[in-house]
């Protein structure tokens, strides 16, 4: 699943790090997502949603 994470948390200036953190999951879990490689769950996509302020549309495309 395409998704804007990198975008976005690159306009917060937030590292990998800081994002896994205020998600509880790991730094290589973030890159994962990022690049593509690992769709988030239900409940993970909406506590990225939250973190941004964003609704789910706005953080994760279809393909």
């Amino acid at each position: 699943m395409n998704n804007r994470l990198k975008i976005l948390r690159a306009e917060r200036d937030w590292s990998q790090q800081h994002l896994a953190d205020a998600l509880g999951v790991s730094r290589q879990s973030v890159n994962a997502i990022e690049t593509g490689r690992f769709d988030p769950s239900l409940p993970l996509a909406f506590r990225i949603a939250d973190i941004f302020e964003l609704p789910i549309e706005a953080i994760f495309l279809r393909d």
